[in-house]
């Protein structure tokens, strides 16, 4: 994890500056406009910087479409799907065109091999010359049926390639689809998937947790030093994130500010420590300008965890989680509630009214 607030590559940058431009200019943060926008400021095209440069103050979604499709062609956004289909119906027709033709040629050696049989019936009245001339046709047949059975392995085996290549384009382009482009982390898409994937099995809704981290005061942040700054603090956080857990626990960011962990295996106090954990690095992390030496002060979260099995559905989980999130905020911010506590209280607080 990198501390320091000024990134040291030039990749890192580009990458803040695209997202800034792109806030600036009121741009969705969607992946196919964040490759435009990266490959117009890195400089790497000079006909689709100029495009860029030519779009008004606020360009439309449909302005940028139009780009995408001129500078990226089969390769951006939607595109890339409606070209992946028509390849593949292409190959898979060419596929099928290969076997029928493979099956033709097998049974027309089929019926070669037959007719041979028949004249061999009876030897006593084939003459040698012939019996050589069957030989040699059978010989030719028998050759010819292994040379297109070749050819069509061959051929079927760049098909295969060649759909193995569109299988892994289709592959990239969902990855885009569902990684946020300034974190590098999934996004609300994928987390919707991924939390509705928890309730379609009791192994998931007993062993599964939800965490919903939200920066403090992030307004703040925003407002007194600008976009920019409260772009990068948002790339540390989820750095954090990412190397304080382990690989296999999803993590996304699910609003402008806001994350979400899933804790898969994991009881209700262990998964506890882990957002403690989180928080704390996020407390003592120093968020400075490697460049100026500003110092922006310290940034904390706040925090809500729900397990499933305390939830009737995807949606039910995030709304206590939120609400457990919410007390956090509300209970003076920098901390982790749990919505079992919350529960607890309201029970307690309940039995008393009826006592008295």
């Amino acid at each position: 994890m990198q501390p320091a607030f000024v990134p040291n590559d030039r990749n890192t940058d580009i990458a803040s500056t695209v997202v800034a431009t792109m806030r600036q200019l009121g741009v969705l943060g969607l992946p196919r406009n964040y490759e435009i926008f990266y490959e117009a400021l890195s400089g790497s095209n000079h006909e689709l910087s100029l495009a860029v440069v030519s779009l008004s103050n606020r360009p439309t979604q449909e302005d940028l479409d139009r780009i995408g499709r001129t500078f990226f062609a089969q390769h951006h956004g939607p595109g890339i799907v409606e070209h992946a289909r028509d390849v593949i119906a292409k190959e898979l027709e060419d596929i099928a065109s290969l076997l029928r033709s493979e099956r033709s040629h097998i049974e027309k050696y089929g019926r070669i091999l037959d007719e041979t049989s028949s004249g061999l019936g009876n030897r006593s009245m084939l003459s040698q010359d012939l019996l050589q001339k069957i030989v040699t046709a059978m010989s030719a047949a028998t050759n010819s049926t292994i040379d297109h059975g070749r050819q069509v392995a061959s051929t079927l085996s760049e098909k295969t390639a060649e759909l193995e290549s569109v299988k892994s384009k289709l592959e990239e382009y969902k990855r885009l689809a569902d990684t946020d482009p300034l974190t590098q982390v999934w996004n609300r898409r994928a987390f919707d998937k991924e939390i509705t994937r928890i309730y379609n099995s009791n192994k998931g809704i007993l062993f599964n947790a939800l965490i919903l981290a939200d920066i403090d005061r992030f307004k703040d942040i925003n407002d007194r030093f600008g976009h920019p700054v409260g772009d990068r603090i948002i790339q540390i956080i989820a750095e954090i994130f990412q190397t304080s857990i382990r690989g296999d626990m999803f993590v996304a960011r699910t609003g402008g500010e806001e994350f979400a962990l899933i804790v898969e295996g994991a009881s209700e106090d262990t998964t506890f420590e882990i957002a403690e954990r989180i928080r704390t690095l996020i407390e003592q992390t120093p968020f400075t300008s490697s460049q100026t030496g500003t110092n922006y002060g310290t940034v904390t979260v706040s925090m809500g965890i729900c397990m499933a099995s305390e939830a009737e559905s995807p949606e039910d989980l995030y709304t206590k989680a939120d609400r457990a999130l919410y007390r956090s905020k509300v209970g003076g911010r920098n901390r982790v509630t749990r919505h079992s506590a919350m529960a607890a209280r309201a029970g307690k607080s309940w039995l008393l009214y009826k006592k008295d």
